[in-house]
């Protein structure tokens, strides 16, 4: 019966056997159960599949530098033990942790050394935690061929490592596992009397397996590390069998932990997800990323910045009680605290979600900046310079400020900037289509106004 018979079935029945002694001692399942061959590889498949980049130069024996760029448990250190295998090369690993200049140094020499013999490749885990001077050390080695580099890292490579490097190396991004692979990996472990569980009798429900497959949120090292609490902290049933039920798996899990780093792309990602959310006007899912933010732990008052920013920048004089409610909103958050100001942010949310939006403001001061920078900086009429004004609004130079109240309608023709320029130009959402006609009313007003 396949992985997913067993599965469909409702229950996973493995190895009629006690654990080894001293189980307990060896390595963590996540390690354990690390693949030998290509083959082995679980999800991915958009540069390991068939005709795939990454899975041609390994195939052919032509492997480059590479960069494994992804979050926690997708698989980085695993790919890259694989792929020294399978190209039969030496396999030398260190992390930007715990190494340093002498470390790495010795470690290209060596395989410099040995090269007529055998090629090295040299795996750095978070190679990003090496600073500038620490990479460069790696470029002569890289250059020459020496090593082959295979870097992992959970930032954006193109922030956070040198451009010398990631120009010499091929780039790839490993996702986040989806819940079918998840599955496919824990009733592996379950099965497999090697490296796995399966010395173990265990019986696993079906609704327990996808229960973690649901909750480790793509992490396929969080899921085997899980899966392997509940089986050796389960105490066997009167019939020596373990029985991990969904109950048991949540309660070995306790609780779900969310993908978020805090000045990380999970940070980045998940406010721009957010943003663009309340921008789009979908209360729904901006919602859902504001409640991601918070359970992860996310400053509150950083949301709230965020929001006054966009009250401004994407709904602007469309409902100018954008600005207000979100200013009112950051005010009360500071007052407030969590675990009430989710509902204080909620609010200020969904309110700027459903909002009119326009950014006629935005585009009207970029608008003006550019001509500022780029050289077109106008002159200040004379009769709007800071003089002294009479009673009635009139300077005592030859060129007279016309005192808009002392008009009609409290407005007068008179030119305010030395050109024809035109930057705020409202749109007809919200409330800024009363601005609109305003301004078009006073346009034609002007046009009758008769100078005292």
């Amino acid at each position: 019966m396949s992985d997913a018979e067993l599965f469909d079935s409702g229950t996973l029945d493995v190895a009629d056997a006690n654990a080894a002694p001293g189980g307990a001692s060896r390595p963590p399942l996540a390690a354990q159960m690390r693949p030998q061959t290509l083959d082995d590889v679980v999800g991915q498949d958009h540069i390991l599949g068939p005709g795939k980049l990454l899975r041609r130069v390994i195939e052919a024996d032509r492997l480059p530098n590479l960069i494994f760029y992804g979050p926690p448990g997708s698989g980085k250190t695993s790919l890259a033990e694989v792929i020294a295998k399978a190209t039969q090369c030496r396999f030398e690993r260190t992390s930007g942790v715990i190494s340093n200049v002498a470390v790495l140094r010795a470690l290209c020499e060596n395989a410099k050394r040995l090269r007529a013999l055998r090629k090295t490749v040299l795996f750095i885990d978070e190679i990003h935690r090496f600073n500038k001077a620490q990479q460069d050390v790696l470029l002569p080695y890289v250059e020459d061929g020496a090593v082959t580099l295979i870097g992992a890292t959970t930032h954006n490579p193109q922030v956070f490592i040198n451009s010398p490097l990631t120009s010499r190396s091929l780039v790839f991004e490993l996702k986040p596992l989806d819940e079918p692979s998840i599955v496919r990996l824990i009733l592996r472990a379950l099965a497999d009397e090697s490296h796995g569980l399966g010395l173990l009798r265990v019986i696993a429900d079906s609704d327990a397996v996808a229960c973690l497959a649901g909750i480790c949120e793509g992490d396929a090292r969080r899921a085997l590390n899980a899966l392997e609490v509940a089986a050796r902290s389960t105490p066997p049933g009167a019939d020596g069998v373990i029985h991990i039920t969904r109950s048991v798996m949540e309660d070995c899990v306790q609780r779900r932990m969310i993908l978020y780093d805090r000045d990380e792309d999970g940070h980045y990602d998940t406010i721009s997800a957010f943003i663009k959310s309340v921008r789009g006007s979908d209360p729904h899912a901006a919602v859902y990323w504001l409640a991601k933010m918070l359970e992860a732990g996310e400053d509150p008052r950083f949301i709230a910045r965020r929001l006054m920013i966009l009250a401004s920048e994407d709904i602007g004089n469309a409902d100018p009680r954008g600005i207000t409610l979100a200013v009112s909103a950051t005010q009360a958050v500071e007052y407030v605290g969590m675990p009430e100001a989710r509902i204080i942010l909620a609010q200020a949310t969904t309110y700027l979600a459903t909002a009119p939006k326009s950014n006629a403001a935005y585009l009207a001061v970029d608008a003006a900046l550019a001509d500022v920078r780029e050289g077109r900086v106008l002159a200040i009429p004379e009769h709007l310079k800071n003089l002294h004004l009479d009673a009635i609004g009139h300077d005592a130079a030859d060129h007279p400020y016309l005192y808009p109240h002392a008009f009609q309608g409290h407005i007068v023709e008179q030119r305010y900037i030395p050109a024809d320029k035109h930057y705020y130009i409202p749109t007809d959402q919200g409330y800024e289509e009363t601005i609109r006609k305003r301004m078009e009313r006073i346009a034609s007003a002007l046009e009758k106004t008769e100078r005292p």
